[in-house]
């Protein structure tokens, strides 16, 4: 355990107000090792543990003052949980961005802070992208969480092509397909054609939340993640971005989130997915709309759940079939 400060200019009562402006543990894709990102004014202690349940709230991993970035000596095999404990309260964390080698959009759904003041909990339900190319060392990293269940929003002939690569721990597995305006390979290179590809997107995801079939797998969806035994569960596509996107934007709403919040975490499927697509995109650059975001795209699926049912709301819970109270329950922090 290090204790670690950087100097802040102190009142006229030689005293700090201990406030926490923000919070994040970032591992290194590669290395997987873990450091804190903190803006912090005053002290703190970090505490970690394999589960938010075994934290070691006895012995800090790392004690400090002030702002910085500081390197954390734990596990790089493992997902670790951490508490911060500060003058200002006890917050949980986690990387939100999991160090996959193999994948390039898989997220953690914890630690949003709701409209309520609330937070979703760490460690319970994942977005990712494909998950044919995860190594040895990502299924164990996803073993230790332990994953229980799988969605794979994919058409049949995409899981076909490149099957999902599972950890031992998986026992319940659903192929959900959700294929509006035609998200396979074959669809996505007719569209490379198509004069206008931001208005496809905007169209492909208005169809996501008002096609009947596409309403209907999300109707099923929601009804595995109510279910009690169903996670840790991990719900997937092929890029994470567009059927991922928008059901972990359903997600997060209907756990209270505000919609600001989950646009921005809509938005950094732009970062995360950078990498895969940049050769791609670079041969054909006017095909970047396909394998990218951008807020218009979502907003054009949650206006269209507006004019449809008046509410994001209702379209929860009236088409959806949503049990707001069970799924806070389930996914919000007490």
């Amino acid at each position: 355990m290090r204790k670690v400060s950087h100097s802040k200019e102190r009142g006229k009562d030689n005293t700090m107000n201990e406030i926490i402006r923000d919070v994040q543990v970032i591992r290194d894709k590669q290395t997987k090792a873990a450091s804190l990102h903190i803006d912090a004014d005053g002290e703190w202690a970090l505490f970690a543990g394999a589960s938010i349940e075994s934290i070691n709230r006895d012995k800090p991993v790392l004690t400090g003052s002030g702002s910085g970035i500081f390197p954390l000596d734990v596990s790089t095999s493992i997902r670790i949980y951490f508490e911060l404990v500060s003058g200002s309260g006890n917050m949980l964390l986690a990387d939100r961005h999991l160090p996959m080698s193999g994948g390039y959009n898989f997220r953690d759904l914890g630690g949003f802070r709701t409209k309520e003041g609330r937070y979703t909990k760490w460690g319970k339900l994942f977005r990712a992208d494909e998950l044919s190319n995860l190594t040895k060392s990502d299924l164990h990293y996803l073993r230790s969480i332990p994953i229980t269940s799988v969605i794979d929003f994919r058409a049949r002939n995409e899981a076909k092509r490149t099957p999902d690569k599972l950890p031992p721990t998986v026992h319940f597995t659903y192929p959900i397909a959700i294929t509006p305006g035609n998200l396979s390979t074959e669809g996505v290179q007719a569209n490379l054609l198509k004069t206008n590809i931001d208005s496809h997107m905007k169209h492909m995801n208005r169809l996501l939340v008002s096609d009947p079939a596409c309403v209907r797998s999300f109707r099923i969806f929601f009804a595995i993640v109510q279910n009690n035994l169903s996670a840790p569960l991990i719900f997937h596509c092929s890029a994470g971005k567009d059927r991922a996107g928008m059901a972990a934007a359903l997600v997060l709403l209907s756990l209270g989130v505000d919609e600001e919040t989950v646009m921005e975490d809509y938005l950094m499927s732009k970062v995360y997915l950078s990498d895969k697509y940049s050769a791609f995109i670079a041969k054909y650059p006017r095909a970047e709309s396909i394998f990218t975001v951008k807020r218009m795209f979502l907003q054009a699926g949650i206006n269209q759940i507006k004019r449809d049912h008046g509410s994001i709301m209702n379209f929860l819970t009236k088409e959806l079939k949503v049990d707001l109270v069970k799924m806070r329950r389930l996914y919000l922090e007490k």
